[in-house]
């Protein structure tokens, strides 16, 4: 044991786990009773992972914070199989079964259920490998992590455990040991009193399950009950959803958009205004008292590039987990320079670009430049006040602290000179509106010519004229024209030149001219939020009143496009996920009732991650952090739930067959049994699936962001569906063995009777039979 002893020590420090280890011997000893069981259950932890590694080798994938995600999600769930198998074996080695014996029988009576909940587990991720985009991307990793860690832990469950079990039960433990006559040790007495709280517990749970499986009404009521308030808790329950999170990178981006106009200068002027006022938070000790009384983070690092039409700045704290305390310095500080945009926005993980991430672009497109510049006004900062039939409010107002920018500019009046040929002396000198305007080109500012190859790499050819020939305006009457006879003419004798204005820049979307108003919204709303309120505050008003009409158009782009798409695809991926899990159950079960009846359990644990989801919530607000939405990466939690939730009714499910079949037990007393002998494993497992989810969810930490959501989802669900599952199965199990029953008493009645006379009822038999 000396090298899982280095291993787990080593998994303790890399994964914040080391209490796992330490709660996983206590649940065992206070399951069992079986101190060396602890060791026997452990075996899958390193196994697992460490095959695991090598599985995400072998599929091309690094060892990464996802992929880490996955196996810590995975380590509670290595051991189910292995208590499941142990819990198996000890109980009929108390029953008095030699050791070996004891393996064997115990092994046989449970592999069927460990490899149907095993598969299950498994067929959920096949649909994710599918999903396209960033977030495909990262659910491979989770898909890959987790499918080779419980594939090995199933190997290991049924081919290591029990060897390991019947020699380490050669002898009892020492908690198992009778006391001396007449003392009795305080082992002894806890062993006694935990032993009264579960068997309390479980005559609980017999008693009610007794009473509702007293009747069919009783069962149809409960089977119903639950699963309508499974429906209408998850419907009402149901939170906006993000696309993914942003994550916790300590660098901030500001873009500064100053008037049209502005030149090089005058934006360097602005980037060194922001320096000085940003000069309190950088030039200062992160130490002092001074710097604990700021209403922001210590600047670390700051810089800023005046480029294009823009002011580019970059800033990081010097506390790395407080960088998004930056952004409102950043926009502050903007605001106080006249006519300019800021923007502000912490560097995305997932995101490419200077303001990637949780973003929603407003895309306006039509013929004519200067209506879609008033329609990107209008939206941006709404009708003003007193405006006949206004029906727009400023974007800040609508989704207030949000930031909100326009690409391009919305002001027609940048500077710009006109070249525009006289059409009359140009054909007389002739020259055509090409030849005329690449000469321009090339003396302005260069023009193409060719390419050139050096060395492999293509290298364009530029004609470019002298400077001192566009130095200044007022100089481009004079420019030299080459005309095609060799003499040279001035470019006013064939061209008019006058100053103008117009946009920035001009972009088009197929083909069309377009605007678009890019929307950061604050983190406290959901995006999906955000969406709705632009599309009923903004683009439903403005198709109302006939401002969109003419050939203009407006539709919602960005992270909203793709979140819309992956959103559709996570639908049918969860979709596909119950099909696969049905059509697999019911290959291994040659039944299309019995996994029916397992699949109905799914709903119960969607209940318990909306809970969940909801308690961190809570959490994170009452630690001062914005509350757990519901993004993309926590969507897969619903999905991997199909997989798990249905472990506890498989096993319910499998020994009230096996009690059926072997022992000829009506259903309502084998699902009883069934649930005495399996809700010990069932909550054993449960705690150990539990209890790795933990620290995943509530210990902070770089990159916690990512996955604390999904661990939320699969620690509710597991919750709330161990304790449903208890009284829901054998409700919906029994009555759906008592309506299978009646249909077959039917069916052979009608195919008994002779024709024409009264046939006396069959008596009502057990369920003994078959599967079907």
């Amino acid at each position: 044991f000396a090298p899982f002893i280095l291993f787990t020590g080593w998994a303790a420090v890399y994964w914040s786990e080391w209490w796992f280890i330490v709660c996983l011997a206590l649940i065992v000893l206070t399951g069992l009773w079986y101190a060396r069981g602890s060791l026997i259950v452990a075996l899958p932890i390193p196994v697992s992972i460490v095959g695991t590694f090598l599985v995400l080798a072998l599929c091309g994938r690094s060892l990464n914070v996802i992929s880490l995600a996955g196996l810590a999600f995975a380590v509670g769930m290595l051991v189910d199989n292995g208590v499941v198998v142990l819990e198996n074996i000890y109980s009929r080695y108390q029953n008095g079964e030699p050791p070996f014996e004891a393996a064997v029988k115990g092994a046989q009576e449970v592999w069927g259920a460990i490899v149907t909940s095993s598969l299950t587990n498994l067929a959920v991720f096949l649909p994710v490998i599918f999903i396209q985009e960033e977030a495909g991307q990262l659910f491979r990793d989770i898909a890959i992590a987790i499918s080779g860690a419980v594939g090995l832990s199933m190997i290991v469950a049924i081919g290591v455990v029990p060897p390991a079990a019947a020699r380490l039960l050669s002898a009892r433990p020492d908690l198992m040991a009778e006391p001396a006559p007449g003392k009795k040790s305080l082992v002894r007495i806890l062993i006694g009193a935990i032993d009264g709280l579960a068997g309390g517990f479980v005559w609980i749970v017999d008693r009610i399950n007794a009473f509702v499986l007293g009747g069919p009404i009783r069962q149809a009521f409960l089977t119903i009950a639950f699963i309508g308030a499974s429906a209408w808790l998850s419907i009402m329950n149901w939170p906006a959803v993000e696309y993914l999170p942003n994550g916790n990178q300590n660098l901030v981006f500001g873009i500064l958009l100053p008037p049209p106009g502005y030149n090089i200068d005058e934006m360097t002027e602005m980037g060194q205004f922001v320096e000085n006022e940003l000069r309190p938070y950088w030039d200062i000790d992160p130490e002092s008292e001074e710097a604990k009384k700021l209403d922001a983070p210590v600047i670390g690092d700051f810089f800023f590039v005046a480029r294009g039409r823009m002011v580019f700045l970059g800033l990081r704290a010097h506390d790395p987990l407080r960088a998004a305390g930056l952004i409102p310095v950043i926009q502050r500080v903007g605001m106080q320079i006249p006519g300019t945009f800021p923007v502000a926005q912490q560097k995305s993980l997932f995101g490419q670009g200077l303001t990637a991430g949780r973003t929603i672009d407003i895309e306006i497109t039509g013929p004519e430049l200067t209506q879609l510049v008033r329609l990107g006004a209008r939206i941006l900062g709404g009708d003003p006040p007193g405006t006949p039939n206004a029906i727009l409010q400023p974007i800040a107002v609508n989704i207030p602290n949000s930031q909100a920018r326009p690409i391009p500019s919305l002001d027609l009046s940048n500077p710009e000179v006109h070249v525009k040929q006289k059409l009359w002396q140009a054909n007389e000198m002739n020259i055509s509106a090409s030849d005329l305007g690449y000469t321009v080109d090339a003396l302005v500012d260069g023009a193409y010519a060719s390419d050139y190859i050096v060395g492999g790499k293509k290298i364009d050819l530029t004609i470019r004229g002298r400077d001192e020939y566009a130095q200044r305006t007022q100089d481009l009457d004079a420019l030299p024209v080459a005309m095609p006879n060799g003499s040279l003419i001035p470019l006013a004798a064939v061209a008019d030149v006058s100053l103008s204005s117009g946009p920035e820049q001009i972009d088009h979307r197929e083909r069309e001219r377009a605007i678009t108003i890019q929307v950061i919204p604050p983190e406290q709303t959901p995006l999906e939020e955000a969406m709705n309120i632009i599309q009923t505050q903004v683009i439903a008003p403005l198709n109302a009143s006939g401002a969109m009409t003419g050939g203009y158009r407006m539709s919602l782009a960005g992270t909203a496009d793709k979140l819309r798409q992956t959103w559709n695809s996570m639908w049918f991926n969860l979709l596909l996920a119950l099909v696969i899990t049905y059509l697999l159950m019911a290959a291994l079960y040659e039944s299309w009732i019995y996994p029916f009846i397992i699949i109905l359990s799914v709903p119960l644990g969607a209940v318990g991650g909306l809970m969940g989801l909801s308690c961190l919530g809570m959490y994170l607000q009452w630690l001062g952090n914005p509350p757990q939405a519901l993004d993309v990466l926590t969507m897969l939690g619903f999905i991997i739930l199909v997989g798990t939730v249905v472990n506890n009714p498989i096993l319910i499910v499998d020994l009230s067959l096996q009690e059926m079949r072997e022992r000829g037990m009506a259903p309502a007393e084998a699902v009883r049994s069934a649930v005495r002998n399996r809700i010990r494993p069932i909550f054993m497992t449960a705690f150990t699936t539990v209890l790795g989810l933990f620290p995943l969810v509530l210990f902070p930490g770089a990159g916690s962001e990512l996955y604390r959501g999904l661990g939320a989802v699969l620690l509710g669900g597991l919750l709330l569906s161990t304790i449903l599952t208890l009284f829901f199965v054998p409700a919906s199990f029994t009555l759906v063995l008592g309506v299978e029953a009646a249909i077959k008493r039917l069916i052979f009645r009608a195919a008994t009777a002779p024709v024409g006379k009264n046939v006396p009822p069959l008596p009502t038999a057990s369920m003994g039979g078959g599967s079907n």
